[in-house]
């Protein structure tokens, strides 16, 4: 156990060492931003978030954010934008540092139709985003992870597919990078595989222990220590916990928490996720990544897809003064789980822009900064002074000039 505290420790040092100077890109500091430039935070603990890549704009000019439109209340303050745009990653990890965050958890797609075969870059799925903080000046002031999407999109078919196609594809274009997060010298992929689909894939629990194993082995004649891996879980069964230990994941999160059917009440929604978190510790801290959800609604695209559930909808979103009690329960927790657990340092915050489907704590209209003043407040030292210039105050942006608003809607999963 001495080395998960080595490993949480050195994930923290490798963020600060980032940070220092604030120089941007390491391996590109002659690259120049209009954006200023982030003034990180100090803080004993290492923050994640995740984020949603859906927000680049199609070939023929669409843009999901065509859904935010009739919701003005969800606007992102930096207005509707192209998410391969470097200059918007640079304000992306500018206000994340300044507010404690050290991490995007970036969902990561995969082609139905490549599954079983060597992975290429034209294999993915919303992958725009990768690019743009690659070329940004600030990119590498923040670290960045992938949450394998095994729900929606393409999973694997068996050991062999995950090792041969899917490890190279991983190593070349993310474990390689700098800024990748690493617990030791092994790379973290999340998970998202809420149905099990992947389990069902490789064909249960002790074969995808096996394919994990493989995996690891693989990353091991790269130069890493093997791989580490994180399965999604909001659920509050034992049945499915020794499921997902037995097949060799290491700890689980959780993508959001749901709360009842309707319109639930703030203390519904802080209930739910907060007795979801104590179970999950009570079950085992050591494998347990505590999650802090600051909304769910996704009624802008349920009407679309799914006009005939809309009743069966949760929907809800904690006020800031209360996303501020979510994480002060959060903290407390993790600081009473034992030292050697990951979970000990390691946060996760549910989500930076899920902007459709109602999680999201960017800033925005109405809420503005405030759900990130309340991370750096619970979670930092506040050492530093976050400057809240929005791009039109310096005559930047706007961002949307690549979006054509009357393109016919192209599904998330083309191009």
């Amino acid at each position: 156990m001495k080395v998960m505290l080595t490993i949480v420790c050195a994930a923290l040092f490798s963020v600060a060492t980032q940070a220092a100077g604030v120089q941007g890109n390491a391996e590109t500091s002659e690259i120049k931003s209009r954006v200023p430039a982030p003034q990180p935070v100090s803080s004993g603990y290492y923050v994640a978030c995740h984020y949603f890549p859906g927000w680049g704009v199609k070939k023929n000019g669409y843009s999901m954010f065509k859904d935010v439109l009739d919701f003005p209340d969800r606007m992102p303050l930096i207005g509707c934008y192209d998410e391969g745009d470097p200059e918007v990653a640079d304000w992306q990890v500018k206000w994340a540092r300044e507010h404690g965050i050290n991490c995007f958890v970036f969902c990561w797609y995969r082609s139905k139709a490549n599954v079983g075969k060597p992975v290429t870059t034209a294999d993915l799925l919303l992958a725009h985003q990768l690019p743009a903080f690659e070329k940004a000046a600030y990119g590498r002031l923040i670290d960045f992870a992938i949450m394998w999407e095994c729900d929606n999109a393409g999973g694997a078919t068996d050991a062999k597919d995950l090792a041969e196609n899917l490890v190279p594809f991983w190593v070349e274009n993310c474990f390689r990078k700098p800024n990748y997060l690493k617990l030791g010298n092994r790379p973290v992929v999340f998970v998202y595989d809420n149905s099990f689909k992947l389990m069902k894939q490789v064909g249960g629990p002790e074969k995808l222990r096996a394919a994990f194993a493989a995996a690891s082995a693989k990353a091991r004649t790269y130069g890493f220590d093997g791989l580490h891996f994180m399965a999604e879980n909001r659920n509050r069964s034992r049945e499915q916990l020794d499921k997902l230990k037995a097949a060799g994941y290491e700890q689980t999160f959780a993508y959001c928490w749901h709360a009842r059917p309707g319109s639930p009440t703030q203390e519904e929604a802080m209930k739910v996720q907060l007795d979801g978190n104590r179970m999950h510790v009570a079950y085992d801290p050591a494998f347990t990544i505590l999650t802090a959800s600051q909304a769910w609604d996704p009624y802008p695209w349920w009407r679309h897809w799914y006009p005939e559930r809309v009743k069966e909808l949760s929907r809800w979103k904690l006020t800031p003064e209360n996303w501020r009690k979510v994480l002060e329960e959060i903290r407390k927790m993790a600081d009473e789980m034992p030292s050697d657990a990951v979970g000990h340092r390691l946060i996760m915050l549910d989500n930076w822009n899920e902007w459709c489907e109602g999680h999201y704590i960017a800033p925005h209209r109405s809420g503005g900064f405030k759900y990130l003043q309340a991370v750096r407040e619970v979670f930092t030292t506040r050492d530093n002074l976050p400057d809240y210039r929005l791009p039109h105050d310096l005559g930047l942006g706007p961002y949307d000039k690549g979006i054509d608003w009357a393109a016919p809607e192209v599904k998330w999963d083309e191009p």
